[in-house]
C-alpha cells in the first residue's frame, strides 16, 4: 500500500463496483453482438445500421467488447490489487500514480466519448445514453477523489 494507507477507501470500493459492471455488461453485450451482428437476440433494432459507417453491428460489438469489457475488467483487477504491468506504466500520463488510476480515468473519458458519437450518428438520445454518461462521468468524478488518488499515489 502507499504512504501508510493500508485500507481501501469507500469511493474505490464504488469505483471498483462501476468499472467491474461496467466490464461485464460490455463482455455480454458486445459478445452478443458480435455472435448476432444483426443486434436482433438483444433487441437492437436493425434500421440503425443502415449507415455507411457499420453495415452490422459486429465491429460495434467488438469494440465494446475490448474497450469498455476486457479492459475495464482488467483496470478492476489492478485497482484492487496494484499489481505492474509495463504497458500500462507506458501509457500512463500521470507517472506519479499507479497505472490503474490513469486507465480509470481513460475509461470515463472513453465511455462519454463512445456514447457521444453514437448520438451524433444516430441524431437521437435515450435514457440509455444519459444513464451512460452519467456513468462514465461517475467514473472520472471517484477517480479523481483526494483519497483515490492518495491510495494510487506512488511511493
Amino acid at each position: 500500500m502507499t504512504k501508510g494507507t493500508s485500507k481501501m477507501p469507500f469511493a474505490i470500493k464504488l469505483l471498483v463496483a462501476l468499472q467491474a459492471l461496467l466490464g461485464v455488461g460490455a463482455v455480454f453485450g458486445g459478445g452478443a453482438l458480435m455472435v448476432d451482428p444483426t443486434g436482433a437476440s438483444i433487441g437492437m433494432p436493425s434500421d440503425i445500421m443502415k449507415i455507411p459507417l457499420f453495415s452490422s453491428y459486429f465491429i460495434p460489438g467488438m469494440i465494446l467488447l475490448l474497450v469498455f469489457g476486457v479492459v475495464p475488467l482488467l483496470v478492476t483487477s489492478a485497482l484492487i490489487k496494484k499489481w505492474e504491468w509495463s504497458w500500462g506504466n507506458k501509457l500512463n500520463v500521470f507517472k506519479e500514480l499507479h497505472w490503474s488510476w490513469a486507465f480509470s480515468l481513460y475509461i470515463g473519458f472513453a465511455l462519454i466519448i463512445w456514447i457521444s458519437v453514437q448520438i451524433y450518428i444516430l441524431s437521437s438520445s435515450s435514457p440509455v445514453h444519459l444513464l451512460y454518461t452519467a456513468w462514465g462521468l461517475a467514473i472520472q468524478v471517484l477517480t479523481i477523489l483526494p483519497s483515490v488518488s492518495r491510495y494510487y499515489t506512488k511511493p
